[in-house]
């Protein structure tokens, strides 16, 4: 495993607001960026808009802006929500940016010069809002796959030689099981490479777009917006810009590189993405994930037109951000459709941090000022039969959790946490401290050092979904060591060390009242 971890969620459409889909990919990548520092990796963190093309332009003529003024103006709207949502990228990037212009336009004048471009006439269906050309064969009832309008388009265009790289993709999506995630997306790419493939329109005339990057071979075209943008993940890194060469190296030919997406936009990553860097001579990503979608109670994909779409930050305002990034990752299994809902919401809070983490803190802490004047107690000297499954179940949890973090599971990763947080409380029950203490305040101590040991380790094990409440939760305890390798080793609380009494860290929620808002 590589030391270096560069992971990156698309650039978003800066015509559109940030809604949940947008949030959940984001959210997740933070959370796996966050999990593998933890697990002591340098990391890099990628997210951003993508600013050309037609309907940016038609946006910002209908505000009265210029296409610059308006992309200023809207990219805020993604960086002030991922802020609100604690997202700690490293890189925002905008494909308006001027460097990435430039490294551009020498990327496509190296294809232009090995022939891997070539001017050639094109008519076909054009879909504004998608920004992508369609053959007469993959329209269906007249519009696109995904029922948008399309328009009849002839005129001449530059084109890339991307059937030239369809055999040389296939066989390394054949050789290399992990490239495409999961499994049936990779199935569905390898379904689409069996047909032919099209040379890609990689130009649009200025006399019909004039917001792109221009051509550097012919002053009168601009780049499509799929090639410029997909470029970013190279570009924020270096390429094609001089003294950033080792920086570029280090970050795309020697980490673990991770493309996070939405299903929506998968044939851009999987097929046209590959083939361009093919052809550019660079190494291919280790890992492209297509998520997939948040739906509405009726299982359908949630849009503004049936007026279901759920703004991020309201949520987070309603049940709290660490709670809503904890029901996102916990909640979807990535890579697949999840119906949304305040019920599932509110079932899964209340259940898994309200009963099960909150009501352990508060039991342990309540009892320990109440038996042992607010300090830890003495940990035992020896375990019995359910202290030692108890601390095995705890130590075991850290690699359990790092294995499927690895493995793109973080739903299954967090299980391993609610399982750990179960053995706790029933093993308190077991235990009855606050029945014991009357008889024998020792062994009733010792069963609370186990129980707020197991929470150290807990929290410290949640920290990269929830940092802000975990960072309660563990001042709550004095401040113990949470690194990964303290959460793989028993007995760091040090009896007579201050615990602090906390009020409710996941207050219950109640679905009436949020319903209602």
């Amino acid at each position: 495993m590589s030391s270096h971890y560069y992971i990156t969620t698309p650039l978003y459409y800066v015509n559109d607001k940030p809604h949940l889909g947008t949030a959940y990919c984001t959210i997740v990548a933070d959370v796996l960026n966050r999990y593998h520092q933890f697990f002591g990796e340098k990391t890099l963190f990628l997210t951003g808009t993508d600013e050309h093309g037609q309907k940016c332009e038609q946006a910002a003529k209908a505000r009265n802006l210029s296409p610059q003024e308006h992309c200023d103006d809207m990219s805020q709207n993604f960086i002030q929500t991922w802020k609100a949502l604690n997202i700690d990228y490293d890189i925002f990037f905008r494909t308006t940016s001027p460097w990435h212009k430039k490294a551009v336009q020498k990327a496509l004048q190296e294809l232009y010069d090995k022939g891997d471009i070539y001017l050639g006439e094109y008519e076909g269906w054009y879909c504004v809002s998608e920004e992508i050309f369609y053959a007469e064969k993959d329209l269906v009832d007249g519009k696109t796959p995904s029922g948008k309008e399309v328009q009849k388009v002839k005129e001449k265009n530059y084109f890339f030689r991307m059937s030239k790289y369809q055999e040389p993709l296939l066989k390394h999506i054949q050789e290399h099981p992990h490239f495409i995630q999961p499994d049936f997306r990779r199935n569905e790419v390898l379904g689409f490479l069996k047909k032919p493939l099209n040379d890609l329109n990689i130009s649009r005339p200025k006399s019909r777009l004039t917001w792109g990057v221009e051509i550097p071979f012919d002053k009168d075209y601009v780049t499509y917006v799929w090639f410029d943008a997909l470029l970013n993940y190279v570009t924020a890194l270096g390429y094609q810009q001089e003294g950033k060469e080792e920086h570029f190296r280090t970050w795309w030919y020697d980490a673990q590189t991770t493309h996070l997406l939405g299903k929506d936009i998968l044939t851009t990553h999987a097929v046209y993405w590959p083939t361009m860097l093919m052809a550019l001579g660079l190494p291919l990503p280790k890992t492209i994930f297509a998520t997939g979608w948040i739906l509405n109670k009726e299982k359908g994909k949630m849009s503004k037109s049936s007026g279901d779409v759920i703004a991020p930050l309201h949520l987070a305002e309603q049940v709290g951000v660490d709670p809503l990034r904890y029901f996102l990752v916990r909640e979807i299994h990535l890579g697949n459709d999840a119906p949304f809902s305040y019920e599932i919401l509110v079932n899964r809070l209340n259940a898994e941090l309200s009963n099960n983490l909150g009501n352990l803190l508060s039991r342990t802490t309540n009892l320990i000022h109440k038996f042992f004047e607010g300090k830890v107690p003495n940990a035992p000297s020896s375990l019995d039969k359910a202290s030692q499954e108890l601390k095995d179940f705890a130590l075991q949890t850290p690699d359990r959790l790092k294995e499927d973090i690895l493995s793109m599971a973080p739903s299954y990763a967090l299980n391993h946490v609610v399982e750990l947080l179960n053995k706790a409380n029933q093993y308190l029950e077991q235990k009855a401290p606050w029945k014991e203490a009357k008889n024998n305040l020792e062994s009733a101590g010792q069963a609370l050092y186990m129980a707020i040991e197991t929470l150290r380790i807990a929290a410290s094990l949640l920290s990269p979904v929830m940092p802000q409440k975990m960072a309660q939760l563990l001042e709550a305890l004095n401040n113990p060591p949470s690194t990964f390798s303290a959460c793989k080793q028993w007995g760091l609380l040090t009896p007579s060390s201050p615990v602090q009494k906390t009020p409710p860290l996941f207050p219950r929620l109640d679905l009436k009242v949020l319903a209602e808002h």
